[in-house]
């Protein structure tokens, strides 16, 4: 298992993870209670590719993927759907391959982690229980810990104030555009995942990340001296 060098630990000294589609694949759950909610609505359920892309983006963008834009009872479709994916939060969401081995690796560098996440705390952090993280995680900010949420830096600069870590000491690792844009208003490092849950119009190449990564294992490779 690779692990850090002491010259890295001075430079960064925290790794900070979006979670939906970033640290866990959160997909399967996402979409077995979006399908719940086409089938209790006489709808055809989806296949898991149509509905992984939207994943990262919430309840809302899930609704609109299965329902179309403008449903007229779209809210009460939205919490309905939150309502039969809090039931099944860890029903098949396991981290992504690889991420195990980079969480191991972090620790034994001496480094810390956290998560910073647009999910709701009554989501997040039950979820994060439900995976054994949430006491390694040095910090846990989700879509409601801050007044704003990503793009806007405040979450990502609360998790390093939290840490005790200067932003420019941080690594953020997310695979939508909201949180590499977040990453970089706050001064943070970042990484734009692929393995994500990326669409088809998304061009992370443009995003601006420090570099793109195509498998979470490059998290630490990316992070040793050059």
């Amino acid at each position: 298992m690779p692990t850090l060098s002491a010259s890295v630990t001075r430079a960064i000294k925290t790794v900070l993870f979006d979670l939906d589609g970033t640290l866990a694949d959160t997909a399967p759950d996402l979409a077995y209670a979006l399908n719940a909610v086409l089938t209790e609505q006489g709808r055809p359920s989806l296949s898991l590719d149509t509905i992984r892309p939207a994943a990262s983006h919430g309840g809302m963008a899930l609704v609109r993927c299965g329902f179309g834009e403008r449903h007229p009872e779209e809210e009460a479709l939205r919490l309905r759907l939150l309502d039969i994916y809090q039931a099944n939060i860890a029903r098949e969401t396991r981290l992504f391959p690889g991420m195990t081995e980079v969480l191991a690796g972090i620790e034994a560098g001496g480094l810390k982690w956290g998560v910073v996440t647009n999910k709701p705390a009554w989501l997040s952090e039950p979820l994060l229980e439900a995976l054994g993280l949430s006491q390694r995680a040095a910090c846990i900010v989700s879509g409601d810990t801050c007044e704003q949420s990503k793009p806007h830096p405040q979450p990502i600069l609360h998790a390093c104030r939290q840490i005790g870590a200067e932003a420019r000491e941080c690594l953020y690792v997310g695979d939508a555009e909201r949180d590499i844009e977040a990453g970089r208003r706050a001064g943070t490092h970042t990484l734009a995942a692929l393995f994500g849950y990326i669409g088809e119009s998304d061009r992370p190449q443009d995003w601006g990340a420090d570099a793109l990564i195509a498998h979470p294992g490059e998290i630490l490779a990316w992070l040793e001296p050059r």
